[in-house]
């Protein structure tokens, strides 16, 4: 079934209005009409709906009933040390798939990419993008927010929106997402931490442990950064139950 954004502005208990992007889709590439069943994404919340009007590019939802929501019961943020190329597109997608909600791209001492304000702008803008698309693909009740790239000194800012703070680290040893999970079972939020290419240096986990950021491993191989933070939230969600 076809799923859309609703206009948060433009929406009640009944009826939402699709967001002009989304209406064009619907109505001259899908060619969808009165009368088609959709999904409705709306405020953070999922509906079975259907298009009860579509005049002058306005399209006109009724919701006819709720569905369950696709959201974690734990909140995850990636802090991804950015990488060089197009590679954080590829992160971005597949962490809104997995369940994250929100994206936060770091500076770091070891970052081959440099961007200055400009770039960082543009990049931004088209992670959220990519953040948007992927989530309407694998049905996410809210679109992650991709933030401004920060430097890495300035992660204490979000403390007030993490609980916890893990760090997949080589150097760190026999303590796993298994054994982190069974020391705090209860957590309802979780901040992963991923270097770029070159890693992360010591001075940057020293200032990790002045935010009680716990080292992680995630094996006995080393991950590429692309693929660090993934396996990172793919075993906590499979240990706190998401996947269930």
């Amino acid at each position: 079934m076809h799923r859309f954004y609703s206009d948060p502005d433009r929406s009640s208990d009944e009826t939402a209005l699709l967001t002009p992007e989304d209406a064009h889709h619907a109505l001259d590439v899908l060619r969808l009409h009165e009368g088609s069943n959709v999904e409705l994404i709306d405020r953070g919340n999922r509906f079975s709906a259907v298009i009860e009007s579509a005049e002058n590019k306005n399209v006109l939802l009724r919701k006819i009933s709720p569905l369950p929501s696709t959201e974690t019961h734990v909140s995850f943020s990636l802090f991804q040390g950015i990488p060089k190329g197009d590679k954080m597109d590829l992160i971005v997608q597949k962490a809104v798939e997995l369940g994250v909600v929100r994206i936060i791209p770091v500076k770091m001492s070891r970052c081959v990419i440099h961007l200055d304000d400009k770039d960082a702008i543009r990049k931004r803008d088209r992670w959220q993008k990519i953040a948007r698309e992927a989530g309407k693909q694998c049905g996410r009740c809210i679109v992650p927010e991709v933030f401004h790239p920060v430097p890495l000194h300035n992660l204490d800012t979000f403390r007030d929106l993490i609980q916890k703070l893990v760090v997949p680290w080589e150097s760190a040893d026999r303590y796993g997402p298994l054994a982190f999970v069974r020391d705090h079972p209860d957590i309802q939020s979780l901040g992963i931490i991923i270097g770029p290419e070159g890693g992360i240096g010591s001075d940057e986990m020293e200032y990790l442990s002045t935010l009680s950021a716990t080292p992680l491993t995630l094996g006995r191989r080393i991950l590429r950064t692309e693929t660090a933070g993934l396996a990172a939230i793919s075993a906590f969600s499979a240990l706190y139950g998401e996947m269930e």
